[in-house]
């Protein structure tokens, strides 16, 4: 098979996984290939005056042998110094703790914006520290997008960023309405739209439907673009036997009235999907997705380890192929 230019979307964790899968897969069915990743963004905070990018850094240190391998966010080998630090001083938030590694990262970001880089420039720059000359990392916009969280507070109601309903509280503050401040000024970062226009095959990573693969596609233009492009679009359900496969996407689905289901999922992206691949324990729900005009199929999709992710994505791309056929 010729080289293939793929696009995938991408959130954090299951994303960054899937990635480590996708790059071997790509290797032996279409040597020479080359993959953009579009990261969200509006998980992005600004801890200790420092910006934080969760999404691009987890990307960045998984693809290039820097991450913790048990949590699967954050640096290897990491130490927390500075972090200790700063709770001797009583500064706040101490609920959110970046690692001194971690930390160097969010330093060399925030002193690169602050000298007028736009957040691509700065993401390729970091990048090339970490990336596989095959992959190239955009952020899905240079502008400042945010998700915040409108939470139950006793008998009244408040919004907090999302880092804090996700991290310090675990989701378990019933969500009334989750946010994006911002994007409806936000313009796709450059090289996003071409990415698309120009890809073979556009590929959705197992991240959280709402507050990953939501704020991506909600940029204005973005998801025009993946409707419009000539590239097959699958995605690869985040949730498993009702449940997510890890985090706490049930919570973000129930705000929107949502259910936690594969098919329902599909629903979401069904104006975009040529293809979606659900557990084999989902079976039941291919013909359910078939009906929205999706290609459906049924596998094991649990990412066990790098070979059961390379068969994932290999299935991913097979049925992107067949629906382009």
């Amino acid at each position: 098979m010729p080289p293939l230019r793929v696009v995938v979307p991408a959130g954090g964790i299951g994303a960054a996984r899937f990635l480590t899968g996708l790059l071997p897969a790509l290797a032996v069915t279409a040597p020479g290939s080359h993959v953009t990743v579009i990261g969200n963004t509006a998980d992005d905070i600004t801890m200790f005056g420092l910006r934080v990018s969760p999404d691009l850094d987890t990307v960045m240190y998984t693809l290039g042998g820097g991450i913790h391998p048990e949590q699967g966010w954050g640096r290897a080998d990491e130490t927390f110094v500075v972090k200790d630090e700063l709770a001797a001083y009583g500064v706040q938030p101490q609920w959110f703790g970046l690692g001194d590694r971690d930390l160097a990262t969010h330093v060399a970001r925030t002193s690169m914006l602050g000298a007028g880089y736009p957040l691509s420039e700065v993401t390729a720059t970091l990048g090339s520290r970490w990336l596989p000359a095959n992959v190239g990392l955009l952020p899905m916009t240079d502008d400042r997008v945010e998700t915040h969280v409108v939470v139950d507070d006793g008998p009244s109601t408040r919004a907090i960023h999302f880092q804090e309903w996700w991290v310090r509280h675990r989701a378990a503050l019933p969500a009334r309405r989750i946010v994006l401040l911002g994007v409806e000024q936000a313009r796709p970062a450059p090289g996003v739209l071409d990415a698309i226009g120009e890809a073979d095959v556009v590929l959705l990573a197992p991240s959280n439907p709402v507050v990953s693969l939501g704020p991506i596609l909600s940029v204005p233009g973005l998801r025009d673009a993946v409707r419009a492009a000539r590239a097959p679009v699958v995605g690869v359900s985040p949730i498993v036997a009702g449940r997510p496969v890890r985090g706490m996407a049930d919570a973000c689905l129930r705000a929107i009235g949502v259910p936690t289901t594969a098919a329902a999922v599909a629903g979401l992206f069904a104006d975009i999907l040529d293809g979606w691949l659900v557990d084999s324990s989902d079976e039941a729900a291919v013909e359910e997705v078939a009906s929205l005009g999706v290609a459906c199929r049924a596998r094991p999709l649990l990412m066990s380890d790098v070979t059961a992710t390379a068969a994932i994505a290999s299935a991913a791309l097979d049925l992107a192929l067949a629906a382009g056929a």
